[in-house]
């Protein structure tokens, strides 16, 4: 198996800086650029977690290269001895989940509790997985005509290409990676800039299982110099993308031109509803944990809260009271509960949407200042911040900010609560604390999103059902469960005449 050239992870200190190379055809090499970029904390910018390769369309090409090589061979392994490999890497993943955190950790700024559950995700991703390269059922059906057999098996799509996000490194890598191999294509992935350590620990763990040289290929780097060239390159039959919604329309409008398989994963203004009979002090948690867990940088995060006038006075005061106590700082401090945003431009984002806030009318109830004194002079850092009065046109309850600010609206009933919950271009996550059954289930059909949670925030998928949205959400394509196994296969029907003499189908039918 492949190694890289430097030492293991586990073998450095901290003082010494790990160079990080491409990925291609099984071995660890330069990018033929030559240049390379660096990785650092964002909960503290002195810290060096790696240097990697700043890649270009030519490494794309060679690892594209690398990948139909290994196609064609890799597609002829049958599916349970792919999936036997990925069950191998759940095993791996779980002797070094404490490294893979704490590398995540420092890299993404997440607290540690939720980098364990992002590798956990991963462990998850590759149990159910290898589950499924045992099943992959297809239909076998009755033909119409005597003596002829007839059937449906999934094919593997070919080369796929994937472009991961930064705020769930592993997890969302897994979510491709793991389905694509076991289903008998190979890939060639380009992780979010800001996070590629986390794709590299889990390719290392694919590596280690025993995958063949060129199945799975890293080229790091950045959009433009490599996102764009891997998802136009000729040989490249499906491409996978969770980002924004802006860039999943360039990504969607080059997979179109040369009839890729696409699968788009995009934006999200995710609503919790509050309705006077709910449980408060479960409401409150809930909003808590969706609005600041990954300091709001999930595309489910609970940005809005749509509370009933009943009950709105009071989740408002606990709900400010509770955030404004949450501890900020390094999430390798285990009594961190919220840490950095990625990097400056979103903390800049992040602020300016405070300032449109402010300007729209909304009431600033607590936060909306950056953090930048003492322990925090080194990082990315802002309060967590709370809006209350919201319109729920205003911009703030429109569009996505991706970090921790949450916009409370008042609502009169589940009606109203439901219609301000659709009233958005996105439709993706969605939930309701309430203790009426019947309320329960109205919410189920009637909010247009692709997850639905009752009782508990718009956070908290699980990797066995499907995962993605409605509207600018995506493209209609979903990860996770069947939905992945669906995007990354292609159906082909058989058709076996046994008869011994030409049938017409159709045309031989006798009434």
């Amino acid at each position: 198996m492949a190694t890289d050239t430097l030492a293991t992870p586990a073998h450095l200190s901290d003082t010494q800086t790990r160079v990080f190379k491409n990925f291609i055809d099984g071995e660890w090499v330069d990018s033929i650029s030559g240049e390379t970029f660096e990785n650092r904390n964002p909960a503290d910018t002195r810290d060096l977690v790696g240097i990697f390769q700043k890649s270009n369309k030519e490494d794309v090409n060679a690892a594209v290269d690398a990948a139909k090589r290994a196609f064609a061979k890799w597609r002829l392994v049958p599916a349970p001895r792919r999936a036997e490999m990925v069950f191998r890497a759940a095993e791996i993943l779980i002797e070094r989940k404490e490294e893979y955190s704490r590398d995540m950790t420092r890299e993404m700024g997440k607290v540690l509790a939720e980098t364990r559950g992002d590798v956990q995700e991963a462990i998850d991703c590759a149990y159910y997985m290898a589950g499924e390269g045992r099943r992959m059922f297809g239909p076998t059906v009755p033909s119409e005509l005597p003596n002829k057999f007839a059937m449906a098996v999934r094919q593997p799509v070919g080369i796929c290409g994937m472009i991961t996000p930064w705020n769930f490194p592993m997890a969302i890598s897994s979510w491709k990676l793991l389905p694509a191999v076991v289903c008998g294509n190979t890939c060639v992935i380009k992780p979010a800039q800001d996070t590629p350590l986390s794709t590299f620990n889990l390719v290392r763990a694919m590596t280690d299982a025993g995958l063949p040289k060129g199945v799975i290929n890293i080229v790091s780097g950045f959009g433009s110099m490599v996102g764009t060239p891997l998802a136009e390159h000729a040989d490249v039959r499906a491409i996978s993308l969770t980002g924004s919604s802006e860039v999943g329309r360039i990504v969607g409008g080059i997979a179109a031109k040369s009839f890729k398989h696409c699968s788009l994963e995009l934006g999200g203004k995710n609503p919790m509803i509050v309705l006077d009979d709910a449980n408060l002090d479960l409401a409150i948690e809930g909003g808590l944990w969706g609005g600041f867990g990954t300091t709001g940088q999930r595309c489910t995060a609970t940005s809005r809260i749509i509370v009933q006038k009943g009950v709105y006075r009071a989740f408002i005061d606990r709900y400010i009271e509770r955030a404004k106590k949450l501890k900020v700082g390094n999430g390798l401090d285990e009594s961190v509960e919220m840490g950095p945003a990625i990097n400056e431009k979103q903390l800049q984002t992040d602020l300016s949407y405070v300032e449109i806030g402010k300007n729209e009318g909304a009431k600033l109830m607590c936060g909306g200042n950056r953090l930048d004194q003492g322990e925090y002079k080194y990082g990315w850092f802002m309060q967590p911040t709370v809006f209350i009065d919201v319109d729920p046109k205003m911009r703030i309850a429109q569009e996505e900010i991706f970090g921790p600010v949450v916009s409370i609206i008042a609502c009169d009933n589940l009606e109203n609560a439901i219609e301000i919950a659709n009233g958005i271009e996105y439709g993706l996550s969605s939930s309701i604390y309430t203790r009426d059954v019947n309320k329960a289930f109205t919410a189920m059909r009637d909010l247009y999103a692709g997850i639905t949670y009752i009782n508990a925030p718009t956070i908290g998928a699980e990797v066995h059902l499907p995962f993605g949205g409605t509207k600018a959400t995506g493209n209609g394509h979903r990860e996770g469960g069947i939905g992945a196994i669906e995007f990354f296969t292609e159906w082909k029907s058989v058709y076996v005449d046994y008869s011994d003499k030409l049938q017409k189908a159709q045309i031989d039918r006798v009434d």
